[in-house]
């Protein structure tokens, strides 16, 4: 079973940011989608099965920005 979780990220402002963390969450083992909006300051990441939230924080840490916590 997927699971769908949209996250707040901080520090991001363009497009090259979207790519960037897009790219670090979409190499981790089981994300089969991944949407960042750096306008909104979120990402959003599909996954079966679903990811723990260190495991997608230390993938947009990778990538140079900080993920606060689950989006409201």
């Amino acid at each position: 079973m997927s699971s769908t979780v949209t996250y707040t990220v901080t520090g991001m402002s363009c497009g090259h940011c979207e790519k960037a963390i897009n790219g670090e969450v979409s190499a981790l083992p089981g994300v089969t989608a991944v949407s960042s909006d750096a306008k909104a300051g979120t990402v959003t990441v599909t996954a079966e099965p679903a990811l723990s939230d260190e495991q997608i924080a230390a993938a947009v840490d990778e990538a140079g920005y900080e993920l606060v916590g689950r989006a409201a």
